[in-house]
């Protein structure tokens, strides 16, 4: 088995004092046509099972005082999600109770109840666009959507062309393409305030992650400051109990979040904070900005030697 070969690669040793995060989005009911490597519920059970027999998985509440004491447990991990998708409580969540483990769901406050992020209104246009689109009304090109490789090419363009755009025209843009392709979308992608709360209920960590999920370090320091602290209080509100942990939108270091804004976590009372930087966490590190990473190899022997090569990657920094 995959565990046992990592036992004599010398993975046990390079996991010392070592906090490895791993960051997931979906776990989905089964697999998606248009995006293959999202994780399925079949996967993520099979993952889970694969983590146990490695690591130590425990709370990333656990992981960050283990940190601050210099006292990890051997071979430590976390599970985390980000954005706050519906099958996060509807699949993944019976999923990591059967198995025993905890995770933290970091919850764009803004999308709960019948929201959708913008990057899914744009996936889920092109999935139910006809096989012809002109979106050069929105300044976007026309499309030939026959093939589903077309369709994953013409989701990838277009995410590509919006997502570092300032907050409002962004979303004035997606808006353009919804009147230029007028099919139904969803509205129950995202959590409902009372699965949020039924989370928190199960004993999962709930972590905030901005309102609107923008790119923080594309905005003013009022701007960001504002998503960050109201997303916090929002679910403060939603569970009745205090938001600890963050995570940056998108968080790559430096491109898109900035050291102002990690003072700014500091300053609005949360623990620690978490980026998407690959590496895992050590005692002496920013608690701040913790990296995270997740395979994508569906082998799980390439899927364990991967998280064993991670753990040598300290993670980049503001």
């Amino acid at each position: 088995m995959a565990s046992h070969a990592m036992r004599h690669l010398g993975f046990l040793g390079s996991a010392r004092q070592r906090l490895s995060i791993l960051i997931f989005h979906r776990v989905l009911a089964q697999q998606d046509t248009i995006f293959p490597d999202e994780v399925d519920a079949r996967r993520f059970d099979a993952q889970l099972t694969q983590l146990k027999q490695c690591f130590n998985l425990i709370s990333l509440a656990d992981g960050v005082r283990g940190l601050k004491a210099g006292k990890l447990p051997p071979r430590a991990a976390c599970i985390t999600f980000d954005d706050g998708y519906a099958d996060n409580a509807q699949i993944a969540l019976p999923i990591l109770q059967r198995h025993g483990v905890h995770a933290t769901f970091f919850i764009a406050s803004g999308f709960l109840d019948g929201g959708r992020m913008w990057n899914d209104t744009v996936i889920e246009l092109i999935r139910r666009a006809p096989e012809r689109i002109d979106l050069r009304p929105a300044g976007q090109g026309e499309f030939v959507l026959d093939t589903v490789a077309r369709r994953q090419a013409a989701i990838s363009t277009l995410l590509g062309a919006l997502k570092y755009l300032p907050l409002d025209e962004r979303l004035l843009k997606v808006a353009a393409l919804c009147a230029l392709v007028p099919v139904a979308l969803p509205d129950d992608l995202m959590m409902t305030s009372e699965q949020v709360r039924m989370m928190h209920r199960a004993g999962m960590e709930i972590g905030a992650h901005t309102v609107n999920h923008p790119i923080v370090a594309r905005m003013d320091a009022a701007g960001a400051r504002q998503e960050i602290a109201d997303g916090k209080a929002a679910l403060e509100a939603i569970i009745g109990a205090p938001v600890r942990l963050f995570a940056y939108p998108n968080g790559k270091p430096g491109q898109d979040y900035l050291a102002e804004h990690v003072a700014i976590v500091k300053e609005l009372g949360f623990e620690a904070a978490v980026s998407t930087s690959w590496g895992a966490a050590r005692p002496g590190g920013d608690l701040f900005q913790l990296p995270r990473f997740t395979p994508w190899d569906r082998s799980q022997f390439r899927f364990m030697l991967r998280m064993m090569q991670n753990l040598r990657r300290n993670g980049d920094t503001v």
